[in-house]
């Protein structure tokens, strides 16, 4: 579920202090205060959010993981969804990373500058190792970015890269990124793995086997193990890290693709842990007694992503009609076992963190209800000339809160009038939607849990401009285009989130998603391990390094 992401304002200046601030702050006020109770979402308040789990208290020989998918490939070009990322964020690092706290810290830059509107400046630490025994300098950096540019190998990355007119070694360990326009997104990103740092004879050397065997190459607290194709990959402790040594000095990751399985595997002590809890385990999960089910900020919203704009839901009343039958404080009551908070926004509240209150306000002011309307829905049917007509939507055994959310969807339109067919895609398939145009054919929906992977709305919204990656269905809008090239060309975080509340006005509605629930990241530890982070700042951070001893 690609998601995604990842899917900020993340910026290594002065001016974005602020917002990292802000947003700590808001994680704090959760960890305290928790979310909404039955009032504003219909369900009961019974998680609390923090940044992370507590610290380790000492080394151990060995943890395993659970994997509700197993990764095609490796290969950091080409990671794009929770199943890579989780992996891959302790083996490659990138030039910047995220913390804990969602905030941006350096990485394998030790610094970033920003000279003037059209240049980055990156600065790399000194004597930093490879897993193949090399040294980390400017080559490598300006040859692992320049595989996401090149259109050849189809980087899932690709479109973070669009403003950038040259790479430029200008130091043994300093890269001069110059931009073709200016870009509030291009920096942040480079906390993602869109600025992943791979050793340059590494990659070469491996070809086309690089990122299905053999080693990874990169400079991550773990280098890639075996890889036991269906079963299982290995991770083990690269001693020759330039940070902190690992608590660890072995990951398993086991795919389990069947929900309950990873739910049995985690109760019966077979792994030791997991993120992405299947949601109708929270109550297991808890009451067990064998570890802790913890919440942390997740930057995600369960959406019904909209893959074409042919047939019924061509017509945007019929999209507005499903989004007023929507159930989407019973989807959260039972699809997300009461862990989430019904919404009708797009963007999750903690993404504005850096926004003045008044932009806040006008971004989630004047959305469409929450309540539902069947009256007005079937009006706007029968307006469509809808009534009748059948649409499809993908549904998955991955976890409750994709089936149910097609279910809900499905009874959704039965009752205004429209006939909704359910697809079944097994899990091992389902990310192929986010990447295959023959994935999606004869799909018209599919449930969609959308992480940004910056902590900016443009992160989501910018996905329904002409051509974006996730624009399945083609949406083009000259005016919508424009503000989204405006606000990435702010630097200012308060002028780019006011022309952002615009875009999120325009998004909602044109209804070009159907917006559900924010949904915070879950995470599961057994009694003999601690140290992961709760929030998802675990898809590009070493995070694995930090899992130790619990007592």
């Amino acid at each position: 579920m690609l998601i995604p992401p990842p899917r900020p304002g993340r910026r290594r200046t002065r001016r974005r202090t602020p917002a990292a601030g802000a947003l700590s702050a808001l994680l704090l006020l959760s960890a305290c205060a928790g979310p909404p109770d039955a009032g504003a979402s219909g369900t009961r308040a019974d998680f609390r959010l923090s940044a992370s789990t507590p610290a380790a208290k000492g080394e151990i020989n060995s943890f395993s993981w659970a994997l509700y998918a197993e990764p095609s490939t490796l290969d950091y070009i080409s990671a794009f969804d929770y199943p890579q990322n989780m992996i891959l964020s302790n083996v490659c690092e990138s030039l910047m990373r995220w913390t804990p706290r969602l905030t941006v810290a350096p990485g394998l830059a030790r610094k970033a500058t920003h000279p003037d509107p059209l240049t980055w400046v990156y600065d790399l630490r000194p004597g930093v190792r490879f897993h193949d025994g090399g040294v980390l300098n400017a080559d490598d950096v300006i040859f692992s970015l320049n595989r996401q540019m090149n259109p050849a190998n189809g980087s899932a990355w690709a479109s973070v890269f669009k403003n950038v007119g040259s790479l430029a070694k200008t130091g043994p360990l300093q890269v001069t990124v110059k931009l073709k326009r200016p870009d509030s997104q291009f920096p942040q990103y480079m906390a993602t793995t869109a600025g992943v740092v791979a050793s340059r004879s590494g990659v070469r050397a491996a070809g086309r086997n690089y990122g299905t065997s053999g080693s990874l190459d990169c400079t991550g607290p773990f280098r890639l193990g075996s890889w036991s194709k269906g079963q299982s990959v290995e991770l083990r402790r690269f001693d020759g890290y330039w940070g902190a040594r690992a608590k660890s000095a072995k990951v398993v990751f086991r795919f389990l693709p069947d929900s309950s399985a990873r739910t049995k595997a985690m109760l019966g002590g077979e792994v030791d842990g997991g993120y992405l809890i299947p949601t109708e385990s929270y109550t297991a999960l808890r009451s067990s007694g064998v570890g802790t089910l913890s919440f942390g900020e997740g930057l995600s919203s369960v959406n019904v992503n909209v893959t074409t704009m042919r047939g019924a839901l061509g017509d945007v009343r019929v999209r507005r009609a499903l989004s007023l039958a929507l159930d989407r404080r019973g989807f959260v009551k039972t699809g997300l076992s009461g862990a989430g908070t019904a919404t009708s926004s797009l963007t999750t509240k903690a993404a504005w963190a850096a926004a003045p209150a008044a932009v806040t306000h006008a971004a989630f002011g004047g959305l469409p209800p929450l309540t539902r309307n069947l009256a007005e829905a079937r009006k706007l049917i029968k307006e469509a000339g809808a009534t009748g007509k059948t649409v499809t939507i993908a549904t998955s055994s991955i976890g409750q809160d994709v089936s149910l959310l097609a279910t809900a969807v499905q009874a959704a339109g039965t009752q205004i009038g429209l006939r909704v067919r359910l697809k079944t895609i097994a899990p091992n398939a389902f990310s192929a939607l986010f990447t295959d145009p023959k994935a999606r054919e004869g799909i018209d929906m599919f449930p969609e849990t959308y992480y940004d992977s910056i902590t900016d709305p443009l992160d989501l919204l910018s996905n329904f401009r002409t051509g974006a990656y996730q624009n399945y269905a083609g949406y083009h809008d000259r005016a919508y285009d424009t503000l989204v090239d405006r606000a990435r060309a702010t630097d200012d975080p308060a002028r780019r989130l006011a022309i952002e509340a615009e875009l999120q006005h325009k998004a909602a509605e044109q209804a070009l998603w159907i917006p559900v629930a924010e949904w915070p990241t879950a995470v599961f530890l057994n009694k003999r391990i601690t140290g992961a982070p709760t929030t998802i700042s675990y898809l590009y951070s070493p995070w694995a390094a930090d899992v130790g001893a619990a007592r």
